[in-house]
């Protein structure tokens, strides 16, 4: 039976703790990704606070506001859903 599409499953959750946590560890304001969205910072603050869901093209340039690789990004996101992060080294791309 396929899962129903919801804000407020688990994994959705950790999703966006995922985007949220790497923002702040990245020093990027919500006003900066926005920017890069082609968005206001309304829109970024409510799709963190779960009031809207973030499509995978909007992710895509969420990721790019915040400094890291979207590939990057997904890799993370499974560690998190995983429970796997611990140890982890920082997620910020080399350079």
């Amino acid at each position: 039976m396929p899962r129903e599409k919801s804000i407020f499953t688990r994994e959705y959750a950790i999703f966006l703790s995922t985007l949220r946590r790497l923002r702040i560890e990245a020093g990027v304001t919500q006003s900066a990704v926005a920017k890069a969205m082609g968005r206001t910072q309304s829109v970024v603050s409510k799709c963190e606070r779960s009031e809207r869901r973030l499509d995978q093209i909007e992710t895509m340039f969420y990721c790019k506001g915040i400094g890291i690789d979207y590939e990057a990004f997904v890799q993370i996101l499974i560690d998190d859903l995983k429970g796997t992060r611990i140890g982890r080294r920082s997620t910020r791309p080399k350079k």
